[in-house]
């Protein structure tokens, strides 16, 4: 079974990026900047918080590689890294794939016993009086 590079038990890569995401503000910034960069003062609008707690989901964020902060004069735009997000979900496939499996023989099974007990049905009815 091959993990794309990762641990069975995890890396500290997927760690870090999953405590990240694990924050509802944080995936809200993620969202936000998925559509552009944005300064901090505009990823704080929507949020009842400081500027000051906004910096602090953005450095967490930075230091799970999913945001980056450029220099544009006197801006610091930040910006989504989708290389970190798309490494995650590399390691989600692999679980995708494992239960859609397992749906398959779910399903399967399901039709099977359906067929039974539809065949048990036809052989137990009397046949019909003339």
């Amino acid at each position: 079974m091959k993990l794309s590079g990762y641990a069975a038990g995890g890396s500290d890569l997927l760690d870090t990026t999953f405590a990240a995401l694990a924050d509802p503000t944080r995936r809200a910034i993620l969202a936000r900047l998925a559509q552009g960069e944005a300064s901090v003062t505009e990823l704080a609008e929507p949020f009842a918080m400081s500027q000051p707690a906004i910096s602090k989901h953005l450095k967490v964020l930075e230091n799970a590689g999913l945001v980056s902060r450029g220099r544009d004069a006197q801006k610091r735009p930040c910006r989504l890294e989708a290389q970190r997000l798309a490494q995650a979900t590399e390691w989600l496939e692999h679980y995708r794939t494992f239960w859609e499996a397992q749906f398959e023989r779910l399903d399967g099974l399901l039709e099977e016993m359906k067929a039974d007990d539809k065949a048990r049905t036809k052989r137990k009815r009397p046949a019909p009086k003339r």
